[in-house]
């Protein structure tokens, strides 16, 4: 038991430090945040999922993140739309803050 958090939180690990270095700051300023607040509550198949939508080129999974582009059936999923609703919810935050 205790190797396998081992193994998930090494997983989350690597998986935050991709989601905060994209090269494409919009997508930095969800996916980062995201992983760190969401990201010790994603299940293994939730990483995965994660995982591979950070392998997506940063301009189409930014673009269907804000909806800019249709979302592929295949990506069309509950940890879209969670990611879709942090990144309203986060926005918006930011943006009451005086960031924006």
């Amino acid at each position: 038991m205790a190797e396998d958090n081992a193994r998930l939180n090494e997983k989350r690990g690597r998986i935050a430090f991709r989601a905060w270095r994209r090269g494409f700051r919009e997508a930095d300023l969800v996916l980062g945040p995201f992983v760190e607040r969401e990201g010790p509550s994603l299940t293994e198949a939730e990483l995965d999922e994660l995982k591979a939508l950070l392998n997506i080129d940063d301009q189409y999974l930014y673009a269907w993140i804000i909806g800019r582009e249709p979302t592929p059936a295949e990506h069309e999923t509950p940890l879209m739309a969670r990611i879709r609703t942090f990144m309203r919810d986060h926005v918006a935050a930011v943006v009451a803050q005086g960031a924006g």
